[in-house]
């Protein structure tokens, strides 16, 4: 129960005299229900900074008989008190209750993993970037002309294709801008929770900000989009920037309509009433859509329209080697790519859900956003190492299949959302079900296109890196 965004917590109810054995109860219990509750408030000039409540055992109504009908009149009082706590401080009565994460040391368990991690993908790239394309390097670079086409091999020898553009190229934009756009609003939205400036206790705040953070934002999404589409010398670019603004937008309008009918039929609270539909629709088609349209203007006509690829793409596309072992497949790497940022945040993961979907306040928006910033770069060095893997075996299909490595941690993050949901939660019902595993959809839909875009991009100033360096015809 909440009171001016403060927790509070006491008992329904009682059982008396239960002796349980190896799961009977043995003898003649006493259930008892509490009807009476006491609220005891404290104030600080005008602003509620504390707030308990309590039972009185004393004014109970025995409940044992489930057959017979009981009469109970439920009641509750209120007192209030002056208290010196400052607004600010408010929460701080609260660091030991089980409202709040229970350990501390247990997050900075879940940094050190993902730090360490991030070390040890630092070292591996940093071995690949100096030992093994230095000697490809060397070696390309030291073969005359007349023997260039027989010594080729490898990643070399795709170089004619490695810029060759990706199919669906309006999709591909679309999802990279949405992807950018969202990273940079979850950063901001992590900020200003950070600094204070949008209130982490008020219940809705932090979906208040974000949308309009998104709102805001679209300008950047339908820049980075509309602009990569012109470097992929696409010609229809208002197609590329209503993508963009539906991308996202699209599928949560369906989810959330999913749910309002599921909620409304049930007779909720939860569902959103009609006016609180009318605002977000409003905010999304007087803000969001302008903005979207005005970012791809400034795209086509001020943003750089060359992509600048260090090598000329040939004609017709090469053939891609069909046989290749198995550890070094689509799927194998999807799993690997997905898995390992996964492992990195599980931990910080669990408080997280904890706070959506349980009844805990997440404070520590410092070390959240630290973990994601470690996320992004995990992610990031991942995606560039099985990018080299997959140039060296000569395929050179590597747009879709970089920014969908990327983005697996959010199958990752939705698979872990089942286990979860049937172990940790406690959630039943249609209700509840369709709450969860329909948000649940989106955040993982969000996390794919962010860490999609992520790993895209910083994949593709390695490939521009490494074929800027040889020599090719």
């Amino acid at each position: 129960m909440f009171i001016e965004d403060l927790p509070m917590w006491g008992y329904v109810g009682d059982i008396e005299d239960e002796d349980e054995i190896l799961g009977e109860v043995e003898g003649q219990s006493h259930t008892y229900l509490f009807p009476h509750l006491h609220f005891k408030l404290g104030y600080n000039k005008n602003q509620i900074v504390s707030a308990a409540v309590t039972t009185e055992r004393d004014r109970r109504v025995d409940i044992t008989n489930v057959n017979k009908p009981t009469p109970v009149q439920f009641s509750y009082s209120v007192e209030y008190f002056e208290d010196d706590l400052p607004w600010r401080m408010r929460m701080t009565r609260y660091a030991d209750s089980r409202f709040l994460p229970g350990s501390f040391e247990i997050h900075w368990l879940s940094i050190i993993n993902s730090f360490v991690l991030v070390l040890l993908l630092t070292a591996f790239l940093t071995i690949i970037l100096m030992r093994v394309l230095k000697n490809d390097f060397s070696r390309y670079m030291e073969i005359d002309d007349s023997s260039m086409e027989e010594e080729e091999s490898g990643w070399k020898l795709i170089h004619g294709d490695v810029f060759r553009f990706p199919q669906f190229p309006v999709l591909f934009c679309a999802s990279v801008g949405t992807g950018v756009q969202l990273t940079i609003a979850t950063l901001l939205l992590l900020g200003l929770a950070l600094t204070g400036m949008i209130s982490t206790t008020r219940r809705g705040s932090i979906l208040a900000g974000m949308v309009i953070l998104y709102c805001l934002t679209t300008t950047v999404g339908a820049y980075i989009s509309t602009r990569l589409y012109f470097q992929m010398n696409g010609k229809n670019w208002v197609r590329c920037v209503l993508f963009t603004a539906g991308l996202f937008p699209v599928p949560t309008s369906f989810v959330f309509m999913w749910v309002n009918t599921v909620a409304l039929f049930h007779g909720s609270t939860s569902a959103l009433p009609f006016s609180t539909i009318f605002t977000i629709a409003a905010i999304f088609a007087l803000v969001a859509l302008p903005l979207t349209v005005l970012g791809g203007i400034v795209a086509k006509n001020y943003a750089n329209h060359d992509f600048n690829a260090p090598t000329r793409t040939t004609k017709v596309a090469r053939e891609i080697p069909t046989e290749v072992p198995w550890y070094r497949s689509r799927f194998v790497q999807m799993v690997v790519s997905g898995f390992l940022p996964f492992s990195a945040i599980y931990i910080e993961l669990h408080y997280i859900f904890a706070s959506m979907w349980g009844h805990q306040i997440y404070t520590l928006f410092g070390i959240l956003l630290f973990a994601f910033v470690l996320l992004l770069i995990v992610t990031s060095f991942i995606s560039v190492a099985l990018l080299y893997f997959q140039l060296a075996r000569e395929d050179h299909r590597w747009w879709w299949s970089t920014f969908i490595n990327s983005g697996m941690t959010g199958l990752f993050i939705y698979a872990y959302s089942f286990f979860y949901y049937f172990h940790r939660s406690g959630m039943t019902g249609m209700l509840q079900s369709s709450f969860y595993f329909g948000y649940m959809s989106i955040v993982s839909f969000g996390f794919f296109l962010m860490l999609g875009s992520c790993g895209f991009h910083f994949s593709l100033l390695f490939v521009k890196h490494i074929y800027s360096r040889v020599k090719c015809d």
